[in-house]
């Protein structure tokens, strides 16, 4: 490998404040984008949806928020004809801290999938979460919100699904849609990314500028379920 030079702890001091300045513009901008972000409109959600919980219980999806005035919904890639979880998303779900710190600041957090629940349930015993996760089978949660094909593509990936998140908030009972994002923008919600971000050989993925010699692969396909590496 190409690597860096070895220089003196005051060059190295140097040269990280010169990074170190550039970071703080980034969260600067990163601040001012949220701030935009907390003025978008809002879409008002007419549609009563409902999902199949775990116990063969029904949820609208106000009653996702559970009593809370603000709700994260994941849209998980997991379609009625596989019997796993997308690993990408699995590798997302991992990440999510505990769940007492978002109830804090009024906030609930859920999983919604395409598969079954019967299907739902066992992977999730599987993966040891304990993340609320519905299934919303044979309906149109997914379709509607633009993550899922109407009909279920035998054979891709997944079904054809495709992962995101979607945010909400309610008054009373009336919910609306605030934000949504996918690909990378989902990406920075998980800690695994970041940490390697920091990490001298980077998340060792070809797309990434690294000197010459570093270890680099095809994104994606280094991922496996926890219990799978």
């Amino acid at each position: 490998m190409d690597l860096p030079p070895v220089v003196s702890k005051e060059e190295w001091d140097a040269a990280l404040a010169g990074v170190r300045a550039k970071e703080k513009e980034q969260t600067r901008a990163r601040d001012a984008l949220a701030a935009e972000r907390r003025r978008l409109p809002r879409a008002r959600i007419e549609k009563e949806y409902v999902f199949d919980g775990p116990d063969g219980k029904k949820a609208t999806l106000l009653d996702l928020f559970e009593g809370r005035s603000q709700l994260l919904v994941y849209h998980f890639m997991f379609g009625p004809n596989q019997d796993v979880g997308c690993d990408g998303c699995s590798m997302f779900t991992d990440q999510v801290g505990h769940l007492a710190h978002l109830h804090a600041r009024d906030v609930s957090f859920a999983l919604v999938s395409r598969a079954p629940i019967d299907k739902i349930e066992a992977y999730r015993k599987r993966m040891g979460w304990t993340i609320p996760w519905y299934s919303w089978f044979e309906r149109d949660f997914g379709v509607d919100f633009g993550t899922s094909p109407e009909t279920p593509k035998v054979g891709t990936y997944q079904d054809g699904e495709n992962f995101g998140l979607s945010v909400f908030v309610r008054e009373g009972d009336d919910v609306f849609r605030t934000y949504f994002t996918t690909s990378r923008g989902v990406e920075a919600l998980g800690s695994v990314w970041t940490f390697l971000d920091l990490t001298p050989l980077g998340r060792q993925e070809e797309w990434e500028d690294s000197p010459d010699g570093y270890p680099q692969g095809k994104p994606y396909e280094w991922w496996r379920r926890h219990d799978e590496y």
